[in-house]
């Protein structure tokens, strides 16, 4: 399985950026999609995750409320529409996958499958 993010890009305060990911290789909707996030300086934190099958999402208490993620039509693919961004949402941003179902934050060990980060700037 491999998988790219895309859509990143230099944002205002309050402004909005749509993620994508796309993950090739699943041959069945028995997976998981999540992003995470690694700011400058500082580890990699969950952000949000998606089970294909049940279209189950979970946020992190940071991004509640201001993202939203989604299924694509295609299997395999994903969004992370941000609104209302802040500075603090400046980080890569990567996607990742793992079989099965997510149901909240789960360990980045325990992702399978990663994709190269695009990154966010939230700059005035």
């Amino acid at each position: 399985v491999q998988l790219q993010a895309s859509g990143g890009g230099y944002v205002q305060p309050g402004g909005s950026l749509r993620l994508s990911c796309s993950a090739s290789g699943f041959t069945s909707d028995y997976y998981a999609i999540a992003w995470f996030r690694q700011a400058p300086g500082k580890e990699r934190e969950w952000v949000s995750c998606l089970s294909r099958a049940d279209g189950n999402f979970y946020y992190a208490d940071s991004v509640k409320g201001r993202f939203a993620i989604s299924n694509g039509d295609i299997r395999g693919t994903a969004s992370l529409q941000m609104k209302s961004l802040e500075f603090d949402d400046t980080a890569v941003y990567y996607c990742a996958a793992r079989p099965g179902f997510c149901s909240g934050y789960i360990p980045e060990s325990q992702w399978n499958y990663w994709g190269t980060g695009t990154l966010v700037t939230v700059s005035s």
